[in-house]
């Protein structure tokens, strides 16, 4: 079967949503390339706060309902965890615990796991082999989320990863090539952001379309600005 990057498709988005009803959060990620896990701040599922409770998201339901030629799910990292106070032992059990949820069921052939550090850049210490204890269990092509500025040419020489999710709306991190084979989830706010769009890259908004700064109408004009885009960059 062919993988995403033959196919074509190239939007998706981070995770969080200002809507209330899993349902309809749902059918609003239907309409993407590549549906992704909708996230919904509103019912408490701050990246901190559903960590605790792996597994427990108001979608994940509803959301496995659906089969999926791709599907793209998410998770707070275990770096984000540590700098937030976390011991690294209960960081990663937590994480591996969600995750190993999110994927039990979801019919899918191919999975896009993002782990989402979005303050990577302050982390001192080794957050790879953190990842690599992740990924390693699960058959997922495997991301990164990262929002904040860093070091990028650690994630390009990364052999952990697959796809680097960012901010293009606020960084140029073309700057930092080769790319070393890793593929970009470009996240931005027009279509100029996109500097250098390959086979495989992907759209997505800079970050989750989390309230109060988001509300349901703003999330439909979001996926309005990436379908004009992909426009650009189908392959014919």
């Amino acid at each position: 079967m062919p993988r995403y990057e033959e196919m074509g498709l190239v939007i998706t988005q981070i995770g969080s949503l200002p809507l209330a009803d899993p349902k309809k959060a749902v059918e609003y990620s239907l309409k993407h390339d590549i549906p992704f896990l909708p996230e919904l701040p509103l019912l408490g599922e701050g990246m901190l706060s559903y960590i605790r409770r792996p597994g427990s998201l108001a979608c994940l339901a509803e959301f496995k309902k659906h089969r999926f030629e791709v599907a793209k799910v998410q998770a707070v990292g275990p770096a984000t965890l540590i700098l937030s106070g976390f011991d690294p032992d209960e960081a990663l059990i937590r994480v591996w615990q969600h995750v190993e949820s999110l994927l039990d069921g979801l019919r899918a052939r191919e999975i896009i796991l993002f782990l989402d550090e979005p303050a990577l850049g302050q982390a001192g210490f080794d957050y790879e082999e953190l990842w690599r204890r992740i990924f390693q269990d699960f058959p997922v092509i495997r991301g990164v989320h990262v929002c904040g500025n860093m070091q990028w040419d650690v994630l390009f020489r990364s052999e952990i990863l697959d796809i680097i999710s960012f901010d293009a709306s606020r960084y140029d991190i073309t700057l930092y090539y080769p790319r070393h084979g890793k593929r970009i989830a470009w996240g931005i706010t027009k279509p100029q952001d996109v500097r250098d769009f390959r086979p495989g890259d992907l759209l997505t908004p800079p970050c989750g379309l989390a309230p109060p700064k988001y509300t349901p109408q703003d999330i439909e004009e979001v996926l309005a600005l990436l379908q004009r885009c992909a426009q650009k960059f189908r392959p014919l």
